[in-house]
């Protein structure tokens, strides 16, 4: 359901590592919100509920709940270290438009109004 590279799994337990509770997963979720209709969340999380989606990913528990679980099927997940530039990219097939900052996408199904979008980048 969830790809996530190598690359991304180690910088996930290397944060998982610094942090003090050993109980702690990735939880990837997706709200209604952003400039194209819904944005990612992705953190660390100890409260596991009943309905969630749960799969190990390169020794990485991740947790998705219910909802999310349909807009980040086959969603990809890579983490480059390009210095001011690097983080976490996420690739979503299910994304028929999504912003220019990457934080947000619009699924075919979606027919809500978008917010602003907030990611200018000023000189």
């Amino acid at each position: 359901m969830i790809n996530i590279s190598e690359s991304a799994s180690d910088k996930i337990k290397e944060l998982l590592a610094s942090e003090e509770s050993p109980n702690l997963f990735l939880r990837l979720g997706v709200k209604a919100g952003g400039c194209s209709g819904f944005s990612y969340g992705m953190g660390f999380d100890d409260d596991q509920k009943s309905d969630d989606k749960e799969f190990t990913i390169h020794g990485v528990k991740v947790v998705v709940d219910e909802e999310s679980a349909k807009y980040l099927y086959g969603v990809q997940i890579d983490f480059e270290d390009k210095g001011m530039g690097g983080g976490f990219t996420i690739n979503n097939p299910n994304a028929v438009a999504s912003c220019g900052c990457g934080s947000s996408f619009k699924p075919a199904d979606y027919e809500g109004t978008p917010e602003p979008c907030d990611d200018k980048v000023e000189a």
